[in-house]
C-alpha cells in the first residue's frame, strides 16, 4: 500500500496508452465497451490509479477518464495522473491551452498528479525559457493539480541536477523493470536511487518492458514457471517494480480483460519478492544475456555502399530484441518510425554489398528478409 495520497492504495497503476481499438481500427478507435470492463475489473478490485497523457491514443485516451470514470464513479473514489506535452509548447501561452484542453477531454477539475512530459537534457532549456517549472508550480498553487513532478527518460546525471534545482518535485515516474536495472543505457537503478536519496517518491512505467517480460524467450519462461508454475511470467516483473521501496504506483498499460484480471491479482495481496525469488529474477538476467542474438557491433560499414540507405545495424537490434523477448508487436512501432522516410528492410535489392563490408560476416540479407516479414 501507498499512501502518497493521504490514504492508502494498492500500489498498481491503469496506464491507458495501448488500449483495445475497435477491429480494423487506427489509435483513435478505442473500444471503449472493452475499456469499461478493464476499469470497471480494476475498480472492483480495489484499485484506483490511472495513468493518461495529452497525446496517447492521439488523444482520445484522456476521453477515458471521462466516460470510463468520471461520469461513472464517485471522484474521490481515483486518482488521475495526467502530463503536459513539451513537444507542442513553443511559448507561455500553450501551457494553460493545452492543460483547458486536457481539463475538458477528462471531465476534471484538477488532477491528482500532473507532470511535465519525458523530460531531458533536451527540454531543460525550453523549460526555462518558457517558464515550464513556473508553471507547474501554478498549478498545485492554483488546485489545479494535488501533487506535481515529471516522467523521465534520460541518464541520471542530469536527474540528480534536476532534483536539486527544482525540490518542489514530489514525484518522478522512471522506466524499472528487472532487465534494465543495471543497464548502461536506461540506468534504471541509478535513477531510482538519485530520487529516493532526495526524500522524492517513485511512480515506475515500463515495469513489463511493453509487454516483453510477459512473454520472453521460452528459457526465461522456464526459469520462473519451473520455481513458481502458478504465477504468471508478468507477475514476476509486477513484483520486481513494486518491492521498491518508495514506489506510490507500478504502472501496467494493459490491454485485455485478461491482464487486468492477472495484474490484479497478483498486486490485490502484494507480497515483496523472497530472497530466493530474487536470485531466480538475477538467473533470468543472466539468461537473456545468453540467448544468441546477431553479432553486430553497429559499426555501419554495411550502410556505405548501401543503395536503399538501409539503416541495417538498428533493423538488426531489433532482431536482437525480438529474439530476447518473442513479441514482434514491441519492435513494430520503434520500426515504423524509423522507416517512416524511407529505408524499410523489404526495400533492400539483394546486392549483398552490405555482407561485402561487415567485419562479422553477418548474412544481412537474409536477416532483412525476416525482419520485413517480422515487422511490415
Amino acid at each position: 500500500m501507498s499512501d502518497f495520497f493521504g490514504k492508502n492504495i494498492k500500489e498498481l497503476g491503469f496506464g491507458l496508452m495501448r488500449l483495445p481499438v475497435v477491429p480494423g481500427g487506427e489509435q483513435k478507435d478505442i473500444d471503449f465497451e472493452q475499456v469499461q470492463k478493464m476499469v470497471d475489473l480494476f475498480i472492483e478490485r480495489g484499485f484506483s490509479y490511472f495513468d493518461t497523457a495529452y497525446l496517447y491514443h492521439n488523444g482520445y485516451s484522456e476521453t477515458v477518464v471521462k466516460r470510463c470514470l468520471v461520469d461513472k464513479y464517485p471522484r474521490g473514489s481515483f486518482q488521475v495522473v495526467d502530463k503536459m506535452p513539451l513537444w507542442n509548447i513553443k511559448g507561455k501561452e500553450d501551457y494553460e491551452k493545452i492543460f483547458r484542453t486536457q481539463l475538458e477531454r477528462t471531465g476534471l477539475e484538477y488532477f491528482d498528479v500532473y507532470y511535465l512530459h519525458g523530460i531531458g537534457v533536451g527540454s531543460l532549456d525550453l523549460l526555462d525559457k518558457t517558464g515550464g517549472w513556473e508553471y507547474l508550480r501554478s498549478l498545485k498553487d492554483r488546485g489545479l493539480a494535488k501533487h506535481i513532478g515529471f516522467s523521465y527518460h534520460s541518464p541520471a546525471e542530469p536527474l540528480n541536477r534536476i532534483l536539486d534545482s527544482h525540490p518542489e518535485v514530489e514525484l518522478v515516474q522512471l522506466q524499472i523493470n528487472y532487465v534494465d536495472w543495471d543497464s548502461e543505457s536506461v540506468q534504471s537503478r541509478l535513477c531510482y536511487e538519485a530520487c529516493r536519496s532526495r526524500g522524492v517518491r517513485v511512480a515506475v512505467m515500463e515495469p513489463v518492458k511493453g509487454g516483453s517480460l510477459a512473454n520472453p524467450h521460452p528459457n526465461i519462461q522456464k526459469i520462473f514457471k519451473d520455481y513458481n508454475p502458478e504465477a504468471s511470467v508478468a507477475s514476476w516483473a509486477i513484483r520486481f517494480a513494486a518491492s521498491l521501496e518508495g514506489v506510490v504506483s507500478v504502472l501496467s498499460g494493459m490491454s485485455s480483460l485478461e491482464q487486468v484480471d492477472d495484474n490484479t491479482k497478483t498486486m490485490s495481496d502484494f507480497k515483496p519478492l523472497t530472497e530466493a525469488e530474487r536470485a531466480k529474477i538475477a538467473e533470468a538476467v543472466s539468461a537473456f544475456a545468453k540467448i544468441p542474438t546477431i553479432p553486430c557491433t553497429s559499426c555501419k560499414y554495411c550502410m556505405d555502399e548501401c543503395p536503399k540507405k538501409i539503416n541495417i545495424p538498428s533493423i538488426l537490434g531489433m532482431l536482437n530484441e525480438y529474439e530476447k523477448y518473442q513479441s514482434a508487436a514491441n519492435q513494430k512501432f520503434g520500426y515504423s518510425m524509423m522507416t517512416a522516410m524511407g529505408g524499410k528492410a523489404s526495400s533492400c535489392v539483394g546486392c549483398r554489398l552490405c555482407e561485402k563490408h561487415c567485419p562479422q560476416n553477418i548474412p544481412i540479407t537474409s536477416h532483412l528478409k525476416k525482419a520485413a516479414k517480422l515487422f511490415e
